[in-house]
């Protein structure tokens, strides 16, 4: 009987014993869930990684396109890897991203550096001067911008215009057709930056032997087709025409045009004397154009072989004449102007011009008043009749009667050169320096009647008093050192 017992009490500790036990099996899994953080992120890609310390299956939330996070999800423990894109702004920014598992939500801020801010950057490298003759250099463009550039010249070509960031320029230079160093300035741009890039360019060589003081001025220059107007009386009260034949048998004349000590082809022309015609109120020894040369049988007036004409003009007459379009080229020293008569007179004279039927396209002014030590540049633009009034163009200096020295302006005796174009309607004026920046104008002549059938075109070169109020032998002189021109043929 005590055995029995002693078993069945036994049975009920061990029934006990496993109930206890499997209570403590079926308590309640206690849910675990941590990340670790991360430091702040540069400015740039990059990738750190969260510690994910955790019992339970978990998943990530992310509403930020800048941040991936890989893997998404996973169970127990892992590592989550956080990459950011570059940061664009200059603002620091920041993102939350989150790890949920079970009822447990855990959120890490994602925080990244501002990004720099870009400064701005443009340089160029300098040329070397180029020769006289046609020529391409390089600049180097060294920048984080887009860039543009500006180019007054026509006589530089840059290629390309316009790039991103670092590139090149081609300079390319036309040939120097004068005896005067030229200088431009061209300009590269980008972003709130601008540099500017001087361009110079040799004077052409004058050829050994070619400005002889011993040789007439025929000798000297291609006189092929000019005639000379000098202010004697050829016999009807009108001024003497020396035709291209005799200025091209040696023609000098030691009072009006002769050869300067140093080659030089010398104009001088005294306020007295006789005029072209009778309309026309100012003495000259000018070289007028005469595309004919010596065939005399061509008119000197008309739509002919012995003019030209605009561009522009009808067809008929381009192929009538003997071209069109024109360039004439001159280097010159004014070395005398007036210093009497009427203050509106005094100092200007006449230096280069395209003279038309009735009126002049354009007329080049040197003048210096007397108190002043340098003279000024100017043109007149005449259009023809009923197209507008005459327009006055100042380029150095003024043209006033009472304007002060200007600053800038040019010394008797000083070398200089001057352009005239014209190609089709466009009028280009170039006053060339050595040393300076040439001084261009530009003058549309769409609206001046000259591009209208019966139209036709000379130059015309040397001096052409200004004065008719001052002593009869006060004068103007200038001495040519060169003197080329040009035409399109047909």
């Amino acid at each position: 009987m005590r055995i029995i017992k002693s078993i069945f009490t036994f049975s009920v500790l061990l029934v006990l014993f496993c109930c206890s036990s499997q209570d403590s099996n079926e308590e309640e899994k206690v849910e675990s869930l941590s990340i670790s953080s991360v430091s702040e992120f540069s400015t740039i890609e990059e990738t750190k990684s969260t510690t994910v310390t955790s019992n339970l299956n978990w998943g990530t939330e992310n509403n930020n396109n800048w941040i991936t996070l890989t893997p998404t999800n996973g169970t127990n423990n892992g590592t989550i890897n956080i990459s950011v894109s570059a940061n664009p702004t200059y603002t620091k920014r920041t993102g939350i991203v989150s790890i949920i598992g079970g009822s447990i939500s855990r959120s890490l801020t994602i925080t990244q550096a501002a990004g720099e801010e870009e400064v701005e950057s443009l340089s160029i490298t300098s040329v070397s001067e180029f020769s006289a003759n046609e020529e391409t250099k390089s600049t180097t463009v060294t920048s984080n911008l887009n860039w543009d550039t500006e180019n007054n010249n026509n006589w530089i070509t840059l290629t390309p215009t316009n790039g991103t960031n670092n590139g090149t320029i081609n300079i390319s230079v036309s040939a120097n057709p004068t005896y005067t160093k030229r200088t431009g300035i061209v300009s590269v741009m980008g972003g709130s930056i601008s540099k500017n890039l001087t361009i110079t360019q040799a004077a052409a060589e004058v050829p050994i032997g070619e400005l002889d003081p011993n040789k007439a001025p025929s000798e000297n220059f291609d006189l092929s087709t000019w005639n000379l107007s000098i202010p004697e009386n050829k016999g009807n009260g009108t001024a003497t025409t020396i035709t291209v034949s005799q200025i091209n048998n040696t023609y000098e004349n030691n009072k009006y045009f002769f050869t300067a000590d140093d080659g030089g082809m010398v104009f001088k022309c005294p306020i007295a004397g006789f005029k072209t015609s009778v309309n026309t109120s100012y003495t000259r020894v000018e070289l007028r154009e005469m595309l004919r040369g010596t065939n005399t049988s061509i008119s000197t007036q008309g739509v002919n072989k012995n003019n030209w004409v605009f561009g522009t003009a009808p067809t008929a007459d381009k192929n009538a004449a003997a071209g069109f379009d024109g360039e004439m080229n001159a280097t010159v020293a004014v070395n005398h102007v007036t210093t009497t008569g009427s203050s509106s007179h005094i100092g200007r004279v006449i230096i280069g011009q395209i003279h038309a039927n009735d009126d002049e396209p354009v007329r080049i002014y040197y003048r210096k008043l007397k108190d002043n030590a340098l003279g000024s540049i100017y043109f007149a633009h005449e259009p023809t009749d009923g197209n507008g009034s005459e327009q006055w163009h100042e380029m150095i200096g003024s043209r006033s009667s009472s304007s002060s020295n200007p600053s800038d302006g040019i010394a008797l005796n000083e070398k200089f050169s001057y352009t005239i174009k014209v190609v089709g309607d466009s009028l280009t004026v170039t006053i060339i320096r050595e040393g300076k920046d040439d001084v261009v104008k530009n003058v549309n002549m769409v609206n001046s009647g000259f591009n209208v059938g019966g139209q036709y075109m000379y130059f015309k070169a040397g001096v052409y008093n200004q004065n008719n109020s001052g002593d009869d032998d006060d004068y103007v002189q200038a001495t040519f050192y060169a003197l080329e021109k040009s035409h399109t043929s047909n």
